[in-house]
């Protein structure tokens, strides 16, 4: 099974969906929304690994405002002691995904009721340095997915993963659904 091969330079506002051959236990079934992608380097962050906390449990200069209830997640081994926000959401009337990243709590709090609006917290984000993405690719570690196929919002966890990934090819879903253990199958 190949990757498919992304007919544009740039992988910025695509998704990375981890290879069911990847074991590395920091991205083995991960779901990465790639903000930034140049010759020098990609980054994103994690889209299904909840920490089951809301921003105020994270800092109590949020507990009381319109941020409190913003779900966190981990965005990737990167500096997780940095909190990224990002929002993100379909617009129909111009057939476009619309990706706020590293917004400053300003913006996001002007942003907070937006309708279909995802606003969300990630401790932390998913970095590759000059070439190490493409080399990747070329392995196969990653498959590359459009955003705008996909409802974010549908699942979360390693549910979101499998669907992903299992939308792209019958074979990817019979791997991405097979269990941890094979003993169990």
């Amino acid at each position: 099974m190949r990757a498919r091969r992304p007919s544009r330079q740039t992988l910025a506002g695509q998704l990375l969906l981890a290879s069911p051959a990847l074991r590395e236990p920091t991205f083995r079934r991960t779901v990465i929304l790639l903000s930034t992608h140049t010759a020098d380097g990609a980054m994103g962050v994690v889209l299904n690994h909840p920490l089951g906390k809301q921003l105020s449990e994270l800092n109590a200069d949020f507990a009381l405002g319109p941020l409190a209830g913003v779900p966190l997640y981990r965005g990737g081994p990167v500096e997780t002691g940095q909190l990224i926000l990002a929002a993100w959401r379909w617009l129909a009337a111009e057939n476009a995904f619309q990706l706020n990243f590293a917004l400053d709590p300003e913006k996001a709090m002007e942003m907070v009721g937006t309708p279909g609006l995802t606003l969300r917290g990630f401790l932390g984000y998913s970095g590759w340095g000059k070439g190490q993405l493409e080399k990747e690719l070329k392995t196969d570690t990653w498959f590359v997915a459009p955003v705008d196929s996909y409802n974010l919002d549908s699942a979360d966890g390693t549910e979101l993963w499998r669907t992903m990934l299992g939308s792209l090819d019958p074979e990817l879903k019979l791997l991405a659904d097979e269990p941890d253990d094979p003993t169990v199958n």
